[in-house]
């Protein structure tokens, strides 16, 4: 089996290509920078171009699946410019994949498992939301979520078989959110933020690396929640984050006026209450490592072995 992954060299492309690896399964990957391609036989990268639909049709020799993990981040204030960039940047890497794939020789690839988010739930405190949800979130990561989604199941009409993962709030030392939560927790001024009562639907990286290589392995169709079964509050996870750190948590909660005033509307990204469900893939059969927080934030910040610190830098 071989893999194309595109946004391999991102945080969340890094630990998916780690655990292929780990099995033995030698990766293709995209890039848009010519001279960080590399030509090693299971790491080998390929020049594309989504923007103008560019894409070296040799990266699909001998592969079976693609992972799909292309996008601008949406973590940048969302000014009507770069609101635009963040929904073309992942219709036009999926065009231009399956253009690609479709002017290729391989007839090989079975399954494409695309990331999404479950952004596209809406805010709410009390309800639980699973994949059968048909509400959707009428702001700006509603309309993204949808966008990118039905991009992707495009690729079922070229035989294709096709799995979105839903991203929740991913716990990594390395990048992402967590160090920018921890951040203010070491130094001494952390606090939850807005209410503290919205809930946060988190995943170990681990966890969700292994995720999408077990969806790329088994064929998986249709739509899944990328999320740890149990999802905690904004003060809960504060204070688990603060207690690893041991860290006091003496400050009132960061107003959500202020966090608006400061961010604008992309301000929703941390406000935003969504209690998801992971339900859907256990019954498929995956098991989670990390099913708590506490069991997660331990392992991401206690020194691990030869004295090695888990994170150097939060």
């Amino acid at each position: 089996m071989k893999v194309l992954i595109t946004g391999a060299t991102g945080l969340v492309g890094r630990a998916i290509v780690e655990v292929l690896h780990q099995k033995g399964i030698p990766v293709n990957y995209l890039t848009t920078s010519k001279g960080k391609i590399t030509s090693d036989e299971d790491f080998q990268g390929f020049y594309w171009n989504p923007a103008k639909g560019e894409i070296d049709t040799d990266c699909f020799n001998n592969v079976q699946a693609i992972i799909n993990l292309a996008g601008t981040s949406i973590a940048k204030r969302w000014t009507p410019q770069h609101r635009k960039k963040v929904i073309s940047s992942r219709i036009n890497s999926l065009q231009t994949l399956k253009k690609g794939l479709e002017n290729s020789n391989n007839n090989e690839v079975e399954c494409l498992v695309s990331a999404s988010a479950i952004g596209i739930y809406p805010d709410s405190i009390s309800d639980y939301y699973d994949e059968s949800t048909s509400k959707v979130d009428g702001g700006f990561l509603g309309e993204v979520v949808q966008k990118w989604e039905a991009e992707a199941e495009t690729f079922e009409t070229i035989g294709v078989d096709v799995a979105k993962i839903r991203i929740g709030l991913v716990l990594s030392t390395e990048g992402g959110a967590l160090p920018k939560m921890a951040r203010p927790v070491k130094n001494f001024v952390g606090a939850p933020i807005g209410s503290g009562e919205q809930w946060q639907s988190w995943i170990h990286i681990k966890d969700l690396a292994q995720m999408f290589a077990f969806a790329a392995e088994n064929n998986f169709r249709g739509t899944y929640n990328g999320v740890a079964p149990n999802p905690v509050t904004n003060t809960k996870l504060t204070k688990e984050l603060a207690k690893i750190l041991e860290r006091p948590l003496w400050l009132p909660n960061v107003p959500a006026f202020f966090l608006r005033l400061v961010l604008g509307k992309m301000a929703t990204l941390l406000l935003a209450s969504q209690r998801v469900s992971s339900k859907k893939i256990e019954e498929e059969g995956f098991s989670f490592q990390y099913v708590n927080i506490c069991q997660a934030l331990k392992q991401l910040y206690t020194p691990q072995e030869k004295g090695m610190p888990a994170s150097v830098e939060a």
